[in-house]
């Protein structure tokens, strides 16, 4: 059996870490895996734009995305280990989350915004999300 872990990334210091992590440890892990970035619909959602500027601004969006993954990918098949990339629009604690859930993943890593406890208490995180709704283990950094 393969043993499937999704590593979501986002473009902070935090993701970067993480990567570095995984790295240092992958003799810990699977020959593959698979990075997720996901696409904050929500961010792109803005009153009062023609329809054709939210087009021009998602497609940068997904230019910038998969340019990002593709980095992260580089940077990881350097390193040895072979890279899935996936890209997504929508929320990202639910994407994660169903991606997850709905696909088998047996782990998922993925870093911590260092906003603070009581900031993610009252506002809640991406991580502090996913971690509470997926069925398989989750490692954070």
């Amino acid at each position: 059996m393969d043993v499937k872990i999704l590593v979501p990334v986002d473009n902070s210091d935090t993701a970067r870490r993480t990567l570095s992590m995984i790295i240092a440890h992958k003799e810990q892990f699977p020959p593959k895996l698979t990075l997720l970035y996901v696409i904050n619909m929500e961010k792109l959602t803005y009153r009062m734009i023609p329809d054709f500027q939210v087009d021009m601004i998602r497609e940068n969006a997904r230019q910038s995305g998969e340019d990002m993954l593709q980095s992260y990918a580089a940077i990881l098949e350097r390193a040895g280990i072979a890279v899935e990339k996936r890209l997504e629009f929508g929320s990202p604690r639910e994407r994660i989350s169903r991606i997850a859930n709905d696909e088998g993943f047996h782990m998922v890593i993925m870093g911590r915004r260092g906003r603070g406890e009581v900031s993610d208490v009252l506002f809640g995180s991406v991580a502090n999300y996913v971690l509470h709704a997926v069925k398989c283990p989750v490692m954070l950094f």
